[in-house]
């Protein structure tokens, strides 16, 4: 045996034989260290999310937390590496390990009480750090001390000088983890289940830990010398700690404002979180491999394209959600890609390693609390999405030398079309005439897609100056504030933002409703309107209009005399309009920002002029509110809780319809406002009552263009009635007709499947019964 010493004079391990079963007990721990860290942030989450009332922010908050865990575990791996002794860190580690286990089994703590709807982050990030930010932080710092052991232990093989490749292990684990909680994890197993499962395998992991520790010591050569400490290389510069956190910081903005795009729409789910977070860690394994799968010039070439016909089509809310999903999720994966393989071409020598983990965990907390906390403050609509989108374009290559002709050309065709297109906009929408005769020119003609046309060109000068990354970059620019104000729609006359959504108040005309029509919009859905006109003004419009489902409802449910009403959701408090004075009505509303602008004479007046006497709001999540409410006291319950068609699962599960029928009256209703653009969620309410044995009815209302635009919309409703008695009145009713035969599975609170109510949308709608 003989030693060898390196040319900075430090004496190394001795030169050993081939081993290869340390890398991979290595590899397995880091691997299975990663699955845990990320299985258990969409489970966690679930756990909260019903306190909250199902906001997408609630999973961008979460999010945020789980970064700044990230980062805490980071930088006691750091410090852990000024131990010279790796014995003792590995005691160190072991120890911090076994007392984050008193946490466990995983579950969310109660001792901050039910949340705040006026301040609900401060409350959410105390519940996890006080729930679950032990045991995450300790295990979050596994994978980076590892590999620093890693390295010191196989200094003199081959492997030991490139220990960012286990980075690639740890992240394929994390990826992994995230793909099968959607689609294996969460169908086939309970919330219970799940977490005593994670808490099993922390047990396990503790285990192999030890028993990796145990290997290693043994394995060595020479057990009475500790492996050397790593050569010392200068120092990570500042500016270029700053560059790598900002390369860090962009790709984690990204996916917290891609995932509240999507879900904003859809759902707070599972499935949609982790597909963004999911693509993210597989970025960093494409990233960090020794021969990636794509090429950073290819990645560069194909985030350019992309990239650009992202920022044109991310004000338009209304394209097919599948089109909207693969540009969006596709350009994302695309934009990381780039960022992470740039880090990865910037990374230090390895005893620099827990340097660079630390800084790139700071930028991703830097990214995600600039999204998820400081963005709603700053802005009052969702700009930090599309602002991160241009701002990624200087991470691309930027040339050398002026710009040539050829490029200042392009550069000034883009300024040309997209002032076109943002001027045509302005003059179509302000000119009735002339936008009258365009259409008579091309009937059918729709306004978006004409100045979609003309935004496009500006995408292909954008992909032509990709390699010129100012230039690039000033094209998107121009670009994203051409399409924000093509596609804004409508005039806007208020908005309002707050941990639940953005809330706006659009001004319409309405000839045939006397003119102005106030609307309050939650992204791209009408949560009500009304019509300024004094004639029309306390006529319940949109779904409150006395045809749809509701309206029939409140009708039948008040013709049997004074009735005590519950509505959750507030809207623009169109349910109001019924409220005669024998009658009692109550909201329950999570935001008070809604409730706030309901009741402010300036937009609507349901409440404050069009309703006899006085109605209360309990604000919080309903599920939490209901609970206080006496049973048996309700004649008609609406559930009508959706945020731009999103889905509050915890509001449409077994248990929760079971609570709603204790408050209701023998003969009350429980009518489920169902409308729902992307997801079917008719069948399993249906399943729910059927297997809770109650009877139920069915009402698709269809609008047939023969009402004014803003009167009213199509209404898709089911009803349930803790007795027969309850539906006295609407069997009689043509447009009641009995609930459709499914085999699908009713929602618990531990089994929630959006993602067949996603695929079963897609589909061909069912003709409606007779």
């Amino acid at each position: 045996m003989s030693d060898t010493t390196g040319d900075s004079g430090v004496s190394a391990a001795p030169v050993r034989p081939v081993d290869r079963l340390t890398p991979l007990l290595f590899a397995v721990a880091i691997f299975t260290s990663a699955s845990l860290v990320f299985v258990v942030q969409p489970m966690v989450t679930k756990l909260v999310l019903p306190m909250l009332g199902g906001s997408p922010a609630v999973w961008n908050t979460a999010m945020v937390f789980f970064q700044a865990a990230l980062l805490a575990g980071y930088l006691y791996a750091h410090l852990l590496q000024r131990i010279a002794s790796i014995k003792l860190q590995v005691a160190v580690h072991l120890g911090l390990l076994l007392l984050a286990a008193l946490f466990l089994p995983l579950h969310i703590n109660g001792w901050l009480g039910d949340p705040d709807p006026a301040a609900p982050i401060a409350w959410l990030l105390a519940t996890l750090t006080l729930s679950v930010g032990a045991p995450f932080a300790v295990l979050s710092a596994t994978a980076p001390l590892l590999q620093a052991w890693f390295a010191r232990v196989r200094v003199g093989y081959p492997d030991g000088k490139n220990p960012y490749v286990l980075y690639a292990a740890s992240n394929l684990g994390s990826f992994l983890a995230l793909l099968s909680y959607p689609f294996l994890i969460e169908p086939l197993t309970n919330l219970a289940g799940q977490r005593l499962g994670w808490s099993g395998g922390y047990a396990a992991f503790l285990l192999m830990v030890a028993a990796l520790a145990f290997t290693v010591w043994r394995r060595r050569l020479d057990r009475t010398v500790e492996p050397a400490p790593l050569a010392a290389t200068p120092p990570i510069p500042w500016r270029e700690k700053g560059v790598l956190i900002l390369l860090a910081a962009a790709p984690s903005s990204l996916m917290l404002g891609v995932t509240a795009h999507l879900s904003t729409d859809v759902a707070s789910a599972p499935f949609l979180w982790v597909m963004p977070l999911a693509l993210y860690l597989l970025t960093f394994v494409i990233a960090f491999q020794t021969r990636p799968w794509i090429p950073l010039p290819v990645t560069l070439v194909l985030q350019g394209a992309l990239g650009a016909l992202c920022v044109v089509v991310v004000a338009f809310r209304t394209l097919d959600f599948r089109i909207a999903f693969a540009v969006h999720i596709l350009t994302f994966f695309l934009t990381a890609l780039m960022c992470h393989q740039t880090l990865a071409a910037r990374r230090p020598p390895p005893d620099r390693l827990t340097e660079f983990y630390l800084l790139l965990s700071v930028g991703g907390v830097v990214g995600g609390a600039f999204t998820a906390l400081l963005a709603p403050v700053i802005f009052n609509v969702v700009w930090e999405y599309p602002l991160v989108l241009v701002l990624v374009g200087l991470a691309r290559p930027w040339g050398h030398g002026r710009l040539r002709g050829e490029e200042v050309g392009t550069l000034v065709a883009a300024a040309a079309v997209t002032g076109l297109a943002a001027g045509l906009s302005w003059w179509l929408t302000t000119d009735l005439e002339a936008w009258g005769a365009l259409w008579r020119m091309a009937p059918g003609v729709n306004l978006t897609s004409l100045c979609m046309m003309l935004l496009g060109p500006a995408a292909i000068c954008a992909f032509l100056l990709r390699d010129r990354a100012p230039a690039f970059t000033a094209v998107l620019l121009m670009t994203a504030l051409a399409s924000q104000y093509v596609s804004r729609g409508y005039d806007y006359s208020y908005s309002e933002r707050s941990f639940f959504g953005v809330m706006r108040v659009a001004k319409i005309v309405d000839p045939r409703l006397g003119g102005d029509v106030h609307v309050l919009m939650h992204g791209t859905t009408l949560h009500g309107a009304q019509a300024r006109d004094p004639r029309f003004d306390c006529t319940p419009s949109l779904y409150y209009n006395p045809q749809t489902p509701i309206g029939q409802a409140a009708d039948i449910v008040e013709a049997r005399g004074p009735a005590n009403i519950g509505v959750v959701g507030q809207g623009s408090g169109g349910m109001a309009a019924y409220k005669r004075a024998q009658d009692t009505m109550t909201f329950f509303e999570i935001d008070p920002m809604v409730d706030r602008m309901s009741r402010d004479p300036r937009w609507f007046t349901y409440i404050s002029d069009c309703a006899a006497g006085d109605i209360r709001t309990v604000l919080g999540d309903a599920r939490l509110t209901l609970n206080r409410e006496p049973a048996g006291s309700y004649d008609l319950l609406i559930i009508d809780a959706f945020s731009s068609d999103a889905v509050p699962t915890h509001l449409l599960t077994m248990e929760a319809i079971e609570g709603y029928l204790r408050l209701l009256k023998p003969d009350g209703v429980l009518l489920l406002h169902l409308s729902n653009r992307n997801l079917e969620i008719t069948l399993p309410a249906v399943a729910a009552a059927r297997a809770l044995g109650k009877p139920s009815l069915h009402n698709l209302y269809l609008e047939d263009g023969t009402q004014p635009d803003m009167a009213v919309a199509s209404t898709e409703a089911l009803i349930i009635s803790p007795t027969e008695a309850g539906l006295a009145g609407f069997r009689s009713h043509p447009d009641w007709a009995v609930s459709p035969e499914t085999s699908v599975r009713p929602w618990t609170d531990d089994y929630v499947n959006l993602f067949g109510s996603l695929w079963r949308a897609f589909r061909p709608p069912p003709e409606r019964p007779n």
